[in-house]
């Protein structure tokens, strides 16, 4: 991640710049493109589908890249920009990095870009000056951190078939094992039974098989599952409120990991992004409740809403620097 720096007697991040900045939050879902002045104020913003281009592919990828750039820059033809940053799910490797760095130089020659992985944005959203961790929960989860001397450390991240332990996805799955152990009588009797069945308009519990099995997109309809989990354990269903509370330690695990392998010591800056933590009230009280238990010193806390305004945040400290270089 770039540092924020010193430019002729301004912080990067009060550093105003002669061209727009653009900072872009690439996900499996969405799309999320901002256009900034100079200053940093948001002056336009564009959605559009997945770029996670190890699910939709590079041709897909480029293209809601393209979508939601277009559509942030409306009323501003032949844009020139200062700096790109780009934070992008499924990009956390060198080589991931230079797919997307060619998207960046071939729709804007010569202007500086920075590919990061998504955590990094959500970290630089949300800490006061960086560093600390960055904890997300949505479809996936993963805890990602940065210290003061610049060293990184992840945990969690491994998708869902190796880990994504509290995560909304693990959230809705550990709901719909538990409707199908009670309706064949392997597991106690479930609110959770008639709660998920009338979120998604089935008549019973054998009607998930197909449901499913047969979704476009399985994960999402999986993860869209765990706020009824969420309502379910605050109106008192143990088995929800079990699985609620597992959720929540293994989120507090993931950070915990993290603050080990850079030697935290003291008060932590904690970032939180994703529906699940970010919209949710049962996950993150368990979340809290197992952070106290495992004696990890949170603070401050920030939900980040909105990580592509850590995109922007980057994309200034990128311009600084390759202001600095050149005088």
């Amino acid at each position: 991640m770039v540092n924020e720096r010193m430019v002729n007697g301004e912080w990067a991040h009060t550093r105003k710049f002669p061209h727009p900045l653009l900072g872009i939050d690439g996900g499996g879902s969405k799309t999320l493109a901002l256009l900034a002045d100079g200053a940093g104020r948001v002056v336009g913003r564009g959605t559009a589908g997945p770029s996670n281009y190890q699910v939709v592919g590079v041709e897909a990828a480029y293209a809601a890249l393209d979508e939601a750039v277009a559509t942030a820059s409306t009323g501003v033809p032949n844009v020139r920009l200062s700096a790109i940053c780009l934070g992008m799910a499924g990009a956390g490797r060198p080589q991931d990095q230079t797919i997307i760095r060619d998207w960046a130089q071939a729709r804007y020659p010569g202007v500086p870009a920075l590919v990061v992985h998504d955590a990094q944005l959500v970290l630089a959203a949300g800490t006061p000056d960086g560093w600390g961790i960055a904890l997300i929960s949505g479809t996936g989860s993963l805890a990602y951190g940065a210290n003061q001397a610049g060293q990184t450390a992840r945990a969690g991240g491994w998708g869902y078939l190796l880990g994504d332990e509290g995560s909304g996805y693990a959230i809705g799955l550990a709901g719909l094992r538990a409707v199908a152990r009670s309706a064949d009588g392997r597991g106690p009797t479930t609110t959770l039974t008639k709660s998920l069945l009338a979120h998604i308009d089935l008549d019973s519990p054998q009607d998930l098989i197909q449901y499913i099995y047969k979704a476009d997109a399985p994960r999402n309809t999986i993860a869209n599952l765990s706020p009824v989990l969420q309502n379910a354990a605050q109106q008192g269903d143990e088995t929800a409120r079990e699985i609620i509370r597992a959720a929540g330690r293994e989120l507090a695990l993931a950070v915990r990991a993290v603050a080990d392998r850079l030697d935290f010591c003291k008060a932590i800056p904690c970032a939180l992004a994703g529906s699940v933590l970010v919209k949710g009230q049962a996950i993150p009280a368990a979340f809290y409740q197992s952070v106290r238990e495992l004696g990890l010193q949170l603070a401050p806390v920030t939900p980040v809403e909105e990580p592509a305004q850590g995109a922007i945040k980057l994309a200034q400290e990128l311009a600084a620097s390759q202001m600095k270089l050149d005088t």
